[in-house]
């Protein structure tokens, strides 16, 4: 066959289009498309731009929840409450403060109530049962001044002194176990370690912080500060900031922001004024017992610290077993004299009964270290309700009062009666026993001089008043700084651990969402589809 050499026709698009469709046409393939076009498909747009909306509603929503937190918390009025169990009874202290992150609270002395319920928790020794019987008055007086919507955020708790610690401890522990029955059912928020018995020493520590709150120098120079020596019922406490070295048995660390305050704090327990005035005429009567007993006649006893003309009838004093128990079959009988000097003699010798047994370098009352006393001093409770029955001011010298007390106990009782016709009693019998007692304990045992103008005897300073409830307050809602939560997480959220977790509950809600939409991104893969003549994406399935 010979070869053609023809030129094949050109390529008629006509012609072309009236092909037989059976056979195969084969066409260009069009531009391979971009990384970027293989992801921009509607579906996958649409499920990143919902991930993106949900992250942020969830940032705006901590936000929102972070801002309403420190609105509410820093604006709003909270409560607190504290019930003192003290030796004559239990008194309930009803705090209104607003928090301050990072801050002490600012009190509110408007809403600040209290109420004293008679006698203490110690009284139900007998009838442990009754002593919580006894927080319901008490309970009902806190409920009327805190709103009723926040009674279940307001915490409660109840502090038992040293009435209790009087008490065997089994015994002390079924008066608190009555007491918690009955806070728990209070409606205020309340756990059972909140009922307790504080030692003596954080007593004093209390009424320290209230003293210093109330002046002012609470974080401030600790040079500057003033000690307090509380005159309580059963026991007497001191607490001041010493530069001396101290046991760990008297000495406390207290951190309040960058300042550190090293106190002396000691309970004196029995030194109280009322358990001193009872251990004062044991020691009164026990001197006439063995020689009342050789006689078997009744032993009577000079009782210098009652004013003349007071009859003490047999049931009157409260006498201990060793003292009922003796060989003789009479009771005691105390002849009142009416003698402060031999009073104040006699308190010296119970204030200094046990100095022969001290182990320290000093040992101002018994066998307790106490270092020397320096600084301004504030004496509270019984130091002050002595004082002001005589009419002594603030800043009265211990001086003034010994010529009260000189003035009041050689007189006659008739005679003092119808001058305090309105002085209870009981109390009024007691006010030469508390002047002498009160001059031994502050002059002849720690030293302080007669017109000593460091020392003021006040119950309040500004309207504030100095008791240890507030400072336990204070101490409680004092913001707490360790190595773990320091720097800027502290200075945000304080000590609120709510706060806190406004920040964590979205923070985690966001991370989870981060890492379901990773985990949730479509693997996408490119094929051409020869049927329809085209490049298309397609989701693969993990």
């Amino acid at each position: 066959m010979r070869r053609s050499n023809a030129r094949p026709p050109a390529f008629d698009p006509d012609s072309a289009s009236s092909m037989d469709a059976s056979k195969p046409q084969l066409r260009p393939p069009p531009a391979r498309l971009s990384f970027a076009s293989r992801i921009s498909s509607p579906g996958p747009k649409n499920h990143r731009t919902g991930i993106r909306i949900f992250l942020a509603t969830a940032a705006a929503a901590a936000v929102l929840l972070c801002l309403l937190h420190v609105y509410r918390s820093s604006g709003s009025s909270k409560f607190g409450i504290i019930v003192d169990g003290g030796s004559t009874g239990s008194r309930i202290h009803v705090f209104g403060y607003t928090n301050r992150q990072g801050a002490l609270p600012v009190l509110d002395f408007g809403v600040m109530a209290s109420m004293k319920a008679s006698p203490g928790l110690s009284a139900y020794s007998g009838d442990p049962e009754g002593a919580g019987r006894s927080l319901v008055e008490l309970l009902e007086f806190g409920k009327a001044r805190v709103p009723r919507d926040q009674w279940g955020e307001t915490e409660i708790r109840l502090m038992a002194t040293a009435g209790l610690r009087l008490l065997d401890a089994g015994v002390a522990e079924r008066i608190l176990d009555s007491c918690r029955k009955v806070l728990r059912s209070s409606g205020f928020q309340f756990q059972d370690d909140w009922a307790t018995v504080i030692s003596g020493s954080d007593e004093g520590i209390y009424a320290w912080v209230a003293a210093n709150y109330a002046l002012g120098s609470l974080g401030g120079d600790p040079g500057k500060t003033t000690g307090i020596i509380e005159l309580g019922g059963a026991s007497a406490q001191v607490t001041f900031v010493s530069s001396e070295p101290l046991s760990p048995e008297f000495s406390h660390v207290l951190n309040f922001g960058e300042t550190t305050y090293n106190l002396y704090s000691h309970s004196f327990l029995h030194l109280g004024q009322n358990v001193a005035y009872e251990s004062l005429h044991e020691l009164l009567s026990s001197r006439v017992l063995k020689s009342s007993a050789e006689s078997q006649q009744e032993p009577i006893y000079r009782d210098p610290c009652t004013p003349r003309g007071y009859s003490h009838s047999v049931e009157s004093l409260k006498l201990s077993a060793g003292v009922l128990n003796s060989r003789t079959e009479y009771r005691p009988v105390a002849h009142a004299t009416g003698n402060f000097s031999e009073c104040r003699s006699a308190s010296l010798e119970l204030l200094q009964k046990e100095k022969d047994k001290c182990l320290h370098q000093s040992c101002y009352l018994g066998s307790a270290l106490m270092p020397k006393l320096h600084g301004r001093l504030l004496a509270t409770e019984n130091f002050f309700y002595t004082a002001k029955f005589f009419g002594l001011g603030p800043t009265s010298f211990l001086s003034d009062l010994m010529l009260a007390g000189e003035q009041f106990c050689g007189e006659d009782w008739l005679k003092l009666k119808g001058n305090y016709h309105s002085t209870d009693e009981d109390d009024l019998l007691r006010y030469c026993f508390s002047s002498a007692y009160i001059v031994a304990l502050l002059h002849d045992s720690l030293g302080i001089a007669l017109d000593e103008k460091r020392i003021g005897f006040a119950n309040q300073v500004g309207g504030i008043p100095l008791d240890w409830a507030l400072g336990a307050f204070i101490m409680q809602k004092m913001p707490k700084q360790s190595p773990e939560h320091s720097g800027w997480i502290t200075a945000i959220v304080g000590n609120d651990s709510s706060i806190l977790s406004l920040f964590l509950v979205p923070s985690v809600l966001i991370m989870t969402a981060w890492t379901v939409s990773k985990w949730k991104k479509p693997q996408l893969k490119t094929i051409y589809d020869l049927e329809k003549g085209r490049y298309i994406i397609r989701q693969v399935n993990r």
